[in-house]
């Protein structure tokens, strides 16, 4: 099997969330299988000084755009796992600061940006190998299958592949005004409501939905979730179109970098055998943010983009009564303005209760990981996540609303079996996340049942071999052109 995966992220290369973490652990776990895998992403100004030993190819190559060919210039750099990563530029498309605009803004010609990427990726592909699979990644690649199978006659020696197309967050659409469609260079049939229409408006990820061969989303809840109008966001209707073809496939952690018995990043390393090094990353996390050094208080963190989908709405209105226990908080991240402040401006009335850091810092996050002993995630909708899986491997018990990827990886916790690996409460309002709050620290009091808890949450395995395995068949099944679902998400 030779599967070509087209991203606008791969890790370490460039990244802004977990795409870019998803696609290359992905694309090595597969090439551990035995699949063939390389892997196209734009020529970034930041991923061509990331990139070790990249170099300048020969390939000829071009994007079409609105009726005209721009030269691209080709870089290829080699990843762990042998994974050959095809580096795609031209004009000054991607030689910029940022992956897809600065902090005042997306840049405004994002929709001809991609649109040449993939133009770009699809001329490339049959110059580089021969390929079972065009596996592409969100908005940003979903034209891949629209322009292979609506102008056919341009890329004949694609004919006989299969595309996927993997939808992270359905939330990201790339949704553009109609005077942008000359850009694309397809025939204006396709602007209807049964292609690439939407509202009045070009969508891109509505495009790819309707035209790939088959369609995955990161967990098997997401994937039932993003059929109805709550959390479809407008396309509910064009997804139950292709329900067959959709498939739920949980992300995968990478145990070398998010794990405490490996972790460089973390005071003193442990394992669930032996866990008093988790004492010490407690004490450094509480010195870090001037918070009294108390091994016995519980210590709750949260670590997220501070946006309405996290749950910060929720989280806000309760946040006082949480910090009426005796308990301690750390928040670490960054997002809208109003959450910064609300936030910011309520530090200083719990001093030494709650700490908050507006910023992004991976080596931080290893930290609280480690340190904390609960971890919030109260998202109103949540595809995959990460961090659940994360604070699971480090004895840091995540309490979570039951929404997408957090209600597929996280048992809810009974003290009666002592079964479960996380708490998690079903609606979403602030008074739910109260009370899952209140839960997780009755069992904290109770040493036994909390012992308990934290060994079944490190016993999890969500490790990339199982998700890998998945997708293996389901390009296998593309390939021998059976049907996609045959029950996959019941």
């Amino acid at each position: 099997m030779n599967v070509l995966m087209i991203s606008s992220e791969v890790h370490p290369l460039a990244k802004s969330g977990g795409l870019g973490d998803m696609v290359s652990s992905l694309a090595a776990a597969l090439t551990h299988r035995g699949t063939t895998v390389s892997l196209v992403l734009p020529a970034y100004r930041s991923a061509l000084k990331n990139a070790d030993g990249v170099q300048e190819t020969k390939i000829d190559c071009s994007g079409r755009i609105a009726g005209r060919l721009v030269p691209a210039r080709v870089f290829k750099t080699m990843l762990a796992e042998g994974l050959a990563v095809y580096l795609v530029g031209g004009a000054d498309y991607f030689d910029r600061p940022g992956l897809y605009g600065t902090a005042d803004g997306d840049y405004p010609d994002n929709v001809e940006r991609f649109a040449f990427f993939t133009r770009a990726a699809l001329d490339l592909a049959p110059k580089i190998g021969r390929w079972d699979v065009l596996h592409c990644h969100d908005w940003q690649a979903a034209l891949v299958p629209v322009f292979r199978k609506a102008q056919k006659h341009l890329y004949p020696e694609l004919r006989d592949v299969k595309d996927v197309l993997t939808i992270h967050n359905l939330a990201y659409q790339g949704i553009f005004p109609p005077s942008s469609w000359s850009i694309l260079d397809l025939p204006y049939f396709y602007f209807s409501i049964s292609y690439l229409e939407f509202y009045g408006n070009i969508n891109l990820l509505k495009g790819g939905i309707v035209f790939a061969d088959a369609l995955t989303t990161v967990s098997r809840r997401y994937a039932r979730e993003i059929t109805t109008p709550e959390y479809g966001c407008g396309l509910d209707g064009v997804i139950r179109s292709r329900r067959a073809d959709l498939v739920g496939i949980l992300n995968g952690v990478d145990y070398r970098e998010w794990n405490p018995s490996l972790d460089p990043h973390i005071k003193k390393n442990y394992g669930p055998e032996k866990l008093y090094g988790k004492r010490s990353c407690k004490a450094e996390l509480q010195q870090i943010f001037g918070l009294p050094r108390r091994s016995s208080v519980p210590l709750l963190a949260m670590v997220s983009r501070l946006v309405e989908q996290k749950g910060l709405d929720i989280f806000l209105e309760v946040v006082e009564d949480i910090l009426r226990y005796d308990l301690q908080l750390i928040v670490l991240g960054t997002g809208e303005q109003k959450y910064e402040t609300a936030l910011t401006e309520l530090a200083p009335k719990y001093s030494g209760r709650l700490a908050v850091r507006t910023a992004f810092d991976n080596r931080l996050a290893h930290k609280i990981e480690a340190g904390a002993d609960l971890f919030l995630m109260p998202s109103k909708f949540e595809p995959c996540g990460l961090n659940q899986m994360y604070s699971m491997k480090y004895g840091t018990i995540p309490i979570v609303r039951a929404t997408g990827g957090l209600d597929d990886t996280i048992e809810d916790f009974d003290p009666l079996t002592m079964r479960g690996t996380g708490i998690k409460f079903p609606v979403y309002s602030g008074p739910a996340l109260l009370e899952a709050v209140k839960r997780a620290l009755a069992v904290y009091t109770n040493r036994r049942a909390w012992n308990q808890l934290v060994k079944n949450a490190m016993r999890a395995n969500f490790s990339w071999e199982n998700s890998a395995a998945q997708y293996a068949r389901l390009y296998d099944k593309l390939v021998k052109n059976e049907p996609v679902l045959a029950g996959e998400n019941d």
